[in-house]
């Protein structure tokens, strides 16, 4: 992940809102949420998290796909682990141990680690 991709990333998380959907949609796990139930969740109006979900679709931080005549949106695991390897890239000076118990409470951003993000 470049800068530029990093600070798109992060002016997208920068509001209240579109920070709680994205951490919705990362405890929803791999399969996502539709619209309407995220903007259930986040007690938003429809038009308004529409606009936040354009966001942070924008930023790469989720990806949206029709279902039928419903729009399920999930988080972008990929893009979420690229956000944080990019924080990390040159964490703790070579010594890997120090970043062990960081690297511990990362293996969330794997998709294949739904149980941890249940």
């Amino acid at each position: 992940m470049d800068t530029n991709a990093a600070l798109d990333a992060f002016a997208a998380l920068s509001q209240p809102t579109r920070l709680a959907i994205f951490r919705l949609l990362i405890k929803a796990g791999p399969k996502g949420m539709p619209a309407g139930e995220i903007a259930d969740a986040v007690d938003g109006r429809q038009n308004t998290v529409s606009t936040h979900l354009a966001a942070l679709t924008r930023a790469g931080l989720i990806a949206s796909e029709r279902d039928g005549r419903v729009i399920r949106y999930a988080a972008s695991f990929a893009t979420a682990g690229d956000l944080v390897a990019f924080l990390l890239e040159d964490c703790c000076g070579g010594r890997p141990e120090v970043c062990a118990p960081l690297i511990a409470n990362l293996s969330c951003l794997q998709p294949s680690a739904e149980a941890c993000c249940d």
